[in-house]
C-alpha cells in the first residue's frame, strides 16, 4: 500500500523514480537497516533530488535521527518529503519544517510507550508463570552457529539459509 502511495506521488508530479529502498523485516527503531543506509549513500552521491516516505515513521523513530539525516539531505540539497503528513522540507516552507520536528517528537514518543507497554506486558506474564505448561518467551534455538556463517560466506540468501536450516531469517541475520 505504502509502495503504491509512493509511486502515485512520484507520477502525479511528473518526477522520474530513481529507485526504492526497502527494509522489509527490520523495524523502524534500527538505524542501521541497509536499505536506509543505502538510501543515504546515494542522497550524498546526488543521485536524486527529493526521498519521499508514507510517514515519518517509515524512515526511524528518534528526533536525532531524524533531524541528522535532514540536515544531511539539505546539505546535499535534496528534499525530505512524507507524503501523507504534508510534510516537504523545501525551504520555502518553514511551516513544514516545524511540522517535521513535531511529528518527529510525537513518533519517537509513541515508540517509548509501545516499549513501555511490552515490557509491562511482559513483567505481568512472568509473575503469573506460565499457562498450560508453556514457558514464557521465545523458545531456545539450538543450531550450529559455524554452519550458519558457513552458508552466508558462501553467498547463500537469508532464504535459502533459512530452508535449508529452519531458523528465522531474524536469527539467521543476527548470527553474522
Amino acid at each position: 500500500m505504502q509502495l503504491r502511495d509512493l509511486r502515485q506521488y512520484a507520477v502525479a508530479r511528473g518526477w522520474t523514480l530513481v529507485g526504492e529502498y526497502v527494509d522489509t523485516g527490520w523495524s523502524g527503531k534500527n538505524a542501521e537497516r541497509p536499505e536506509l543506509r543505502r538510501c543515504i549513500a546515494d542522497a550524498k552521491a546526488r543521485k536524486f533530488d527529493a526521498i519521499a516516505v508514507w510517514k515519518l515513521d517509515r524512515w526511524g523513530r528518534t528526533v536525532q535521527q531524524l533531524v541528522n539525516d535532514i540536515i544531511d539531505f539539505d546539505c546535499a540539497g535534496i528534499r525530505f518529503i512524507a507524503i501523507t503528513q504534508g510534510i516537504d522540507t523545501d525551504s520555502s516552507n518553514p511551516v513544514s519544517r516545524l511540522l517535521l520536528h513535531l511529528m518527529a517528537a510525537f513518533a519517537e514518543f509513541e515508540r517509548a510507550v509501545i516499549n513501555e507497554r511490552v515490557v509491562a506486558g511482559v513483567r505481568n506474564a512472568q509473575a503469573k508463570g506460565t499457562r498450560s505448561g508453556k514457558p514464557i518467551g521465545r523458545p531456545k534455538r539450538v543450531f550450529n552457529r559455524g554452519q550458519v556463517l558457513e552458508m552466508r560466506q558462501a553467498g547463500l540468501s537469508l532464504s535459502q539459509i533459512s530452508a535449508a536450516t529452519g531458523l528465522p531469517k531474524t536469527t539467521i541475520r543476527r548470527v553474522g
